[in-house]
């Protein structure tokens, strides 16, 4: 009789000790599961607030002349021009300038900028592969709010053939240079390093 009570005690036991790891087991995974919603939640709210920042940033730009960044351009460099002055939210100061130019003019033009350091400075601009600025636009383009920036310019970049990428770092500026050999056309963005 002992044994057969030891025995049913034992069972009930080894079972009650299996419902109570089946009930933890459940506890850390829902607790697991709603940290992983909540830090996801967080992770989506900071990266919202973090655009909507940069955009009213962006929509809060002030017109700029692309003589003021690069003094001594005058009209026989750039024509058409049209430009912007922005600040990130984390302070970086940028520009971005839309102008007609010949790209045997604006080049050595912008490679003769003067630097306030030397030996962080290119001497010349360095043609790159544009593939990594396209994406870099097409990633941008989705949260940009309507009439932020001529969305034709956008789709001129990722779409017609003869365009070519230039980067050029002349302390403290350092520009990423689109140029559109068809119609002169020139999209440059200026970030100004600290």
């Amino acid at each position: 009789m002992k044994k057969l009570i030891l025995g049913i005690t034992s069972a009930l036991s080894l079972l009650s000790c299996n419902k109570i790891s089946d009930k933890i087991d459940q506890t850390v995974q829902e607790t697991t599961e709603t940290v992983k919603q909540r830090t996801q939640q967080a992770v989506e709210e900071r990266v919202k607030k973090t655009v909507n920042e940069s955009i009213k940033s962006l929509t809060n730009s002030e017109d700029v002349q692309f003589n003021q960044v690069f003094p001594g351009s005058g009209k026989a460099v750039v024509s058409d021009e049209n430009g912007k002055k922005f600040v990130f939210p984390n302070g970086t100061t940028g520009y971005i300038f839309k102008y007609k130019a010949d790209k045997k003019d604006i080049i050595p033009f912008l490679e003769s900028q003067p630097t306030t350091d030397e030996t962080r400075s290119d001497k010349a601009a360095r043609k790159v592969d544009g593939q990594n600025i396209v994406d870099k636009i097409s990633f941008i383009e989705k949260f940009l709010p309507e009439n932020t920036i001529d969305k034709s310019i956008l789709e001129d970049i990722k779409n017609v053939n003869g365009i070519e990428y230039y980067k050029l770092k002349r302390f403290p500026n350092k520009s990423t240079i689109i140029y559109n050999s068809k119609n002169k056309t020139v999209l440059q963005y200026v970030e100004v390093d600290k």
